[in-house]
């Protein structure tokens, strides 16, 4: 095999490696040192496979005009209404997430392989093998192999998180329907540890509460980001490099 052939060679199963360790290995490396990035919030009908809903719904009612009234159509309240409605307007989130989830797993395999061949006939040249081959040959049992291999694995996982907290967010976008997009970032810092947390999401108005509050259950599209940087953070976390041989060792 020429040097050219050698390196093409090398050059494919370094390749076929990277592969079989996963189509997410770029995305892996490039976290290294960092948090997972959260997805962000795209519009539900630009997604693969989206359908619209199609309902009978009621005919649409004429908005009246009363200008000389002193009751807004509309209006929940017949004072100002406090509740966020703008862009900048502030809303509080009550945030209250009780989450577990339980697995485990054991795989057991076992395989054990053997194979014979021989050659009894061939047009009559069977005899003249013993002329290639050494004398202790035998001509019904010219090539055997076998292969044993057995695995076994076991895995738990066990996953609890509880948060309660209560904060608020700013309203940074109003959707053609309405909708409030909003977001919500807090930053605590301990001595040497910084605790981090944000919110975005979408809510709708009517969902708003009279006191200019809203629960994580009426938030769509939600994404909580809920961790922290620092001292203990850092110890908590393995080496970069031995996240990235963790990341690129196909054993």
């Amino acid at each position: 095999m020429s040097r050219s052939c050698r390196r093409l060679a090398v050059a494919g199963a370094t390749a076929s490696l990277l592969l079989a360790s996963g189509c997410n290995t770029i995305t892996r490396l490039s976290e290294v040192g960092d948090h997972p990035e959260l997805s962000k919030i795209t519009n539900p009908q630009a997604q693969p496979g989206y359908q619209p809903v199609n309902l009978p719904m009621p005919a649409p009612m004429p908005a009246e005009d009363n200008p000389n009234s002193l009751w807004r159509p509309g209006a929940r309240a017949f004072f100002k209404d406090i509740r966020a409605k703008d862009v900048g307007d502030t809303l509080t989130v009550r945030l209250k997430l009780d989450d577990s989830a339980t697995m485990s797993n054991n795989t057991k395999r076992k395989r054990d392989d053997k194979e014979a061949m021989g050659v009894e006939a061939l047009l009559g040249y069977e005899a003249q093998m013993g002329k290639i081959l050494p004398r202790s040959h035998d001509n019904t049992n010219l090539f055997a192999y076998g292969a044993k291999s057995s695995t076994s694995g076991d895995g738990d996982i066990g996953r609890s998180e509880t948060i309660e907290i209560t904060f608020a967010a700013m309203v940074i976008q109003i959707l053609p329907n309405g909708s409030l997009a909003i977001m919500g970032r807090q930053e605590v810092r301990v001595n040497f540890e910084l605790r981090e947390l944000m919110v975005t999401g979408v809510v709708r108005q009517q969902d708003i509460e009279a006191d200019n509050s809203i629960s994580h259950e009426r938030i769509a599209e939600m994404r909580v980001a809920y961790g922290g940087r620092g001292t203990l953070s850092d110890l908590q976390q393995p080496r970069w490099g031995t996240q990235i041989m963790d990341i690129l060792l196909p054993f």
